[in-house]
C-alpha cells in the first residue's frame, strides 16, 4: 500500500504493468481491442462540431468511421485523468501550476505563452496521431506489443522528435 503514495513509481514496474503486464492485455482480453486514446479526441471533436452542425456531421467519411460518441476510448481517456489526480492526490504531489518550473526557467513564467504553447502543440500531437493511425498509446503500446511494424517505427520516431524537440527547446536557446 506505501507503493501507492509513492510520488514517482518505477518506470521499469509501470512500463511492463501497462506494455507486456496487465493493462494491454487486460484490454485485449476484456474489449477485444487494442489500448488507444487519439480516436477519443476525433470523436470529441465530432461531438462539439455537431452541436453547430447538427446531424450532418455523421454524414461525413471521417466520422462514418469514427462515429462522434462516448465510447471505450473515450471513457479511458476519463479515466487516465481521473486516475492522475488520485495519485497527485494521495500521494500528496497535487498542486495547481500554470507554468512549471522547467518551462519557467527556459521560456520564462508568461502563462499565456504557455497555454498557447500547450494548445498548438496538442494540436501538432492530435493531427500528427490521426494522420498516423494512431498516437503513443495506439502504436506505442498496443501495437509494438501485436508485433506491427509500422508501431515499431512510429514508436522510434516518437522517441527520436521528443529527444530532438527537447533538445531544441530547452538546450538551443529557444528560451532566451
Amino acid at each position: 500500500m506505501e507503493y501507492l503514495t509513492q510520488v514517482r513509481w518505477s518506470p521499469y514496474i509501470v512500463g511492463i504493468g501497462i506494455g507486456i503486464g496487465v493493462l494491454s492485455w487486460l484490454t485485449f482480453l476484456i474489449s477485444k481491442k487494442p489500448i488507444g486514446c487519439s480516436t477519443a479526441f476525433a470523436r470529441t471533436s465530432g461531438m462539439i462540431e455537431r452541436i453547430f452542425r447538427g446531424n450532418k456531421v455523421n454524414e461525413k467519411l471521417y466520422y462514418k468511421e469514427f462515429v462522434p460518441s462516448i465510447d471505450w476510448e473515450w471513457m479511458l481517456v476519463i479515466g487516465i485523468i481521473i486516475g492522475s489526480f488520485i495519485s497527485a492526490f494521495i500521494s500528496g504531489d497535487f498542486n495547481w501550476v500554470w507554468v512549471p518550473s522547467l518551462w519557467s526557467n527556459t521560456f520564462g513564467s508568461n502563462v499565456l505563452i504557455r497555454v498557447v504553447v500547450s494548445i498548438v502543440g496538442g494540436m501538432f500531437l492530435g493531427f500528427g496521431a490521426r494522420w498516423s493511425g494512431g498516437c503513443t498509446s495506439g502504436h506505442g503500446i498496443s501495437g509494438t506489443l501485436q508485433l506491427a511494424v509500422s508501431s515499431w517505427v512510429s514508436a522510434i520516431f516518437f522517441f527520436v522528435g521528443g529527444i530532438l524537440t527537447a533538445f531544441l527547446m530547452f538546450n538551443s536557446g529557444f528560451g532566451g
